[in-house]
């Protein structure tokens, strides 16, 4: 059976009562009704050690600390590492959102926000939860080659488990751009997914030197970048990429640029 949003069961994390209404208010007029509700962290703990939520929607501050505290503490625990996670905040400045970026949220949604937004939100978690293949006209999705270049862990871990969830079995990993052309030199790729900021050789210098190599140069690059507003998204695309995903790394973007690049 495929997941809808509606079977969801959702922990929300918020401290303020006002704001805890409102996002309940709007998970109903997505048809998202079963919603358990912590305001704090150690509430939150307590709740999902005593029944595992399938989703969490987490405020950013707490008087007992921060998301990203309670992020970090769920993604050591294989128990809780897979729960997707849904950041709610007002905060735009880009360093504070960074970390979540990086971490492998599956989605940030700005506050207030509106029903498009949860709607991607809600529908982003039930891809991780509820995996559909990719069906490609021109080979099997399990025998595609994929390079997944991140220097963060947990964007890595993340980036595999939406690849895998779209069927895809061989998956290769490199730590930075150096890495990645080490691997690039041992073995074939059908794929390249790298982020943008890494140190020694970040993701366009990974990708110009995709497309200097005449065995390299045909493979389709997807860049993953927290930046996707930024002026030097120009220069990203001069590089050669294929195309560009923003973090948090949403599964149905992704299908549909794997489609475009890979069923051509």
């Amino acid at each position: 059976m495929h997941l809808s949003p509606a079977n969801l069961h959702i922990l929300l994390v918020e401290p303020s009562e006002v704001q805890r209404k409102i996002i309940r208010k709007k998970l109903a007029e997505e048809q998202v009704t079963q919603v358990e509700e912590a305001d704090s962290l150690a509430s939150a703990i307590n709740k999902i050690q005593q029944h595992k939520p399938d989703a969490i929607a987490c405020a950013l501050h707490f008087a007992d600390g921060t998301a990203e505290q309670l992020l970090i503490q769920l993604k050591a625990d294989p128990s809780t590492a897979e729960i997707p996670f849904l950041l709610v905040s007002s905060e735009t400045r880009k360093a504070q959102l960074e970390a979540f970026k990086q971490s492998g949220v599956v989605a940030i949604l700005p506050k207030p926000f509106d029903a498009m937004q949860l709607g991607r939100a809600l529908n982003a978690a039930v891809d991780l939860l509820s995996p559909a293949e990719l069906e490609l006209t021109l080979f099997d999705v399990h025998d595609v080659r994929v390079l997944v270049v991140d220097d963060s862990r947990l964007a890595r871990n993340h980036i595999r488990r939406v690849l895998s969830n779209l069927g895809m079995q061989s998956i290769v990993e490199a730590e930075d751009g150096k890495q990645a052309i080490s691997q690039l030199q041992q073995q074939m790729f059908d794929l390249v997914v790298t982020d943008y900021n890494m140190p020694e050789v970040n993701g366009r210098e990974l990708t110009e030197y995709i497309r200097e190599h005449s065995t390299l140069s045909h493979i389709p690059v997807l860049m993953v970048t927290s930046e996707a507003n930024d002026t030097h998204l120009a220069n990203i695309a001069q590089s050669g990429v294929n195309a560009m995903c923003d973090k948090p790394f949403e599964p149905d973007a992704v299908k549909q640029l794997l489609y475009r690049l890979l069923d051509h």
